[in-house]
């Protein structure tokens, strides 16, 4: 034991940004740290409010990243700080009890989730949610297949992976939970043949998919997912991790077509942007027959699930976004970011699509078409292009117009822009002249790569770009 070498709180808080680096790089991911440092994504943040965040330079970054949805109120928002600093006298942890706010957050979940939807299990991630509702519904049902979609994204847990669409999440991590099969998202013809072989405990799916590429299905399409879940006796479960609690116009997605589905999934935003929190919420029936009885109540648990500070924190954030009805604003400003993005893809070639719903918008790039270099690179030009334009994006927005986003997991070649949905028009319209102006000064793949500057992928590109002139 190495008690010398212990940091103090004070002592964590007064290390540089080097110091920093050099922990993360040998007590962390290596690996992860340098690609980070590469696009200069390694600043260190010492403050956050609303919108923003600062780096220990004093720089001033606008967020549109947004915790992956986690902070639909922003940062440090102060109602969900007061309530977590109300509650700090209770016990937080004491399991062999019914927590106060444990019921009062399940009440509330019960007041705004649709239909009847009304028994939630707390954990602490969405990944954690997403395993509860799995085994949830083969302990209901008493079958076994569970179906997703492709280029999916449920987290990176092992049954949560066993049903996320992409193969390079999961080729090292072989043999998975068996009996997961794929069907591509927004087809029901698809989803329905599948169905016919029967065997089927659930289908679970992202009413907009977020790491996919924030792919939007077709009009109708979860409507009728619910028609045929219903017609073959399957358990639907809605993974509103991402898109929940007003993110997408709707304090959730489902609402849009008055969907009710059997197990719905959330976490992110339910903590305010300041606790980690996961659930998933079903209905009566389906929690009575799979645990509603005292030898299978405690089949499935959590030693963090219900802790009273994360709960607190959700009361709070669903007041908030009850009062100030922000799934409505992030409907209007989503709006009107998606109709400028529109106006700039018309303009500029580079970008390839747009899309979205709500604040919940991806910008994909156009993919480089062969060419000499490609040629000449063996295909690296188009490899890279497919792998790292989204993210030389990003580090342009971020490190020469201070604004923070990142691409998406299953496609990185769409950035994503998710804020706070308490943004103002004016901060989107930074975010739209910041994204002109890359635009308007890169073409191509190639002018992205050599601008964004220190990384290596761009040295490489730029050297392989100088060699042909």
């Amino acid at each position: 034991m190495k008690t010398d070498q212990l940091l103090t709180l004070n002592e964590a808080l007064q290390m540089s940004r080097k110091e920093v680096k050099e922990r993360y790089k040998e007590f962390v991911n290596p690996s992860l740290a340098n690609m980070l440092s590469l696009l200069e994504f390694d600043k260190q943040y010492v403050q956050a409010e609303g919108c923003y965040v600062w780096d220990s330079d004093g720089n001033k970054y606008l967020d549109f990243l947004g915790g992956y949805g986690a902070l639909n109120l922003g940062h440090n928002h102060p109602r969900v700080i007061e309530a977590i600093t109300r509650v700090t006298s209770l016990p937080n942890l004491l399991q062999a009890s019914m927590g106060t706010l444990t019921a009062a957050l399940a009440s509330n979940l019960a007041a705004i989730t649709p239909g009847k939807l009304s028994r939630t299990f707390f954990c602490n991630s969405g990944a954690e949610a997403v395993e509860g509702a799995l085994k949830l519904a083969r302990a209901f049902t008493g079958k076994k297949k569970l179906i997703s979609c492709a280029h999916s994204f449920h987290g990176k847990t092992l049954g949560a992976l066993s049903i996320t669409g992409r193969a390079k999440y999961q080729t090292a991590f072989l043999p998975l939970v068996p009996e997961c099969e794929i069907v591509p998202f927004g087809d029901a013809l698809a989803l329905e043949q599948e169905l016919e072989k029967g065997g089927v405990a659930a289908f679970i799916l992202e009413p907009v998919q977020g790491e996919g590429g924030i792919i939007v299905p077709p009009p109708g399409y979860l409507a009728e997912v619910r028609r045929l879940c219903s017609q073959y006796g399957v358990l639907l479960i809605a993974d509103e991790i991402q898109t929940g609690f007003g993110r997408t116009g709707y304090m959730f997605t489902c609402d849009e077509e008055g969907v009710e589905p059997d197990i719905m999934c959330l976490a992110k935003a339910l903590g305010g942007g300041v606790m980690p929190i996961g659930a998933y919420i079903t209905t009566p029936d389906i929690w009575d027959k799979a645990y509603g009885t005292m030898d299978k109540c405690t089949l499935h648990t959590s030693t963090f699930g219900g802790n009273a500070l994360a709960c607190a924190a959700g009361i709070a954030t669903i007041q908030v976004l009850v009062e100030e009805d922000l799934a409505a604003q992030a409907g209007e400003k989503g709006t009107y970011l998606l109709s400028a993005l529109a106006k700039l893809k018309e303009q500029y070639p580079l970008v390839a699509d747009v899309r979205g719903k709500g604040l919940l918008v991806g910008v994909e790039f156009t993919k480089p078409e062969g060419g000499l270099l490609n040629k000449l690179t063996g295909g690296m030009v188009s490899k890279l292009s497919e792998e790292y334009l989204g993210a030389m994006v990003a580090a342009e927005l971020q490190n020469k117009h201070g604004i923070i986003t990142a691409y998406t997991l299953n496609n990185p070649n769409v950035i994503r822009l998710e804020p706070p949905l308490t943004v103002s028009k004016e901060e989107i319209d930074r975010v739209l002249a910041a994204l002109e102006n890359i635009f308007s000064k890169n073409h191509s793949f190639l002018g992205v790569a050599v601008s964004s500057g220190k990384s290596a992928i761009s040295s490489t590109i730029g050297g392989l770009f100088k060699r042909q002139n």
